[in-house]
């Protein structure tokens, strides 16, 4: 997988792919990186890569000159040229050729609080990618003729607005690189957050008292089978509790296998229980 990210200020993302499993990542050759500044694409000596926007408003738009043409510079094609990708498909000698010509697409995806929402799954998708094209908005946006000419997905990480597209798409980063095969131990996965329609459980370490705290018992017992039980639990009462949506959803999708569906059923009867007495 490689990410490509066009930013004004590409030392916010770059900081982040020196660190940590990111940097051990590109190290071992799993992930690769590129950072493009903007403003190198600029065409005046100030590299202004800004302007009012038609119609007024209040804010700045990014011009789509300088987009464009960083763009350009990574490979990244406009559709409305007169020989498309897909005409080069249709053009192609063989089956060969289509597929060769299918691998060089790049997805460029637009970090915009306007786009669909980031999820798990989403990131599941992404990592899928051949290449990333992460096209980091500032201002009160891009120009729209970028949008309709460059990208293929906008998103958003959140139902919330950041001044920093660059932020945006660390976040898409930092969530589909570590679905990258052997950047993570599989084991780590597994039980993760939003990977089977839970949220992870709760987790102790040592020591095992901590001031008046003391770790459950359950988890110094040595017994598997009780703790994974336990886990499952806590994990279906966390749930419940912060994001009960998702219990919901997972319901009506059958994502639950019949041991997950007893604990819900056994939680929502003793809860309506207390309800009662109340």
């Amino acid at each position: 997988m490689k990410y490509t990210a066009l930013s004004l200020f590409p030392d916010i993302v770059d900081a982040f792919m020196r660190h940590s499993i990111m940097a051990k990542a590109i190290e071992r050759g799993l992930v690769a990186y590129q950072s493009v500044n903007i403003r190198d694409f600029a065409f005046d000596k100030h590299n202004a890569c800004d302007d009012a926007p038609y119609g007024g408003g209040a804010g700045m738009l990014m011009l789509p000159e300088p987009l464009g043409r960083a763009l350009e510079s990574v490979g990244v094609r406009s559709r409305f040229e007169s020989q498309s990708l897909s005409g080069e498909m249709d053009a192609a000698d063989n089956e060969e050729g289509a597929v060769a010509a299918l691998a060089m697409k790049k997805r460029v995806v637009y970090l915009t609080p306007s786009g669909r929402s980031f999820t798990q799954a989403v990131a599941k998708e992404l990592v899928a990618e051949r290449e990333l094209v992460l096209l980091c908005g500032r201002y009160e946006g891009i120009d729209q003729r970028i949008i309709d000419a460059y990208v293929d997905d906008e998103i958003s990480v959140g139902d919330y607005v950041l001044s920093s597209g660059e932020v945006a798409a660390l976040v898409v980063i930092d969530a589909t690189y570590r679905l990258i095969e052997r950047v993570i131990s599989p084991s780590s996965l597994e039980e993760e957050s939003f990977g089977d329609g839970l949220l992870e459980y709760p987790q102790w370490t040592r020591p095992e008292m901590y001031g008046t705290l003391k770790a459950p018992d359950i988890l110094l017992s040595g017994h598997h089978e009780n703790i994974r039980r336990w886990r499952l639990r806590k994990r279906v009462e966390k749930t419940l509790m912060f994001r009960p949506d998702l219990i919901k959803k997972g319901l009506e999708e059958h994502r639950f296998d019949a041991e997950t569906r007893k604990i819900i059923d056994d939680i929502a009867e003793m809860q309506g229980g207390e309800g009662e007495r109340n």
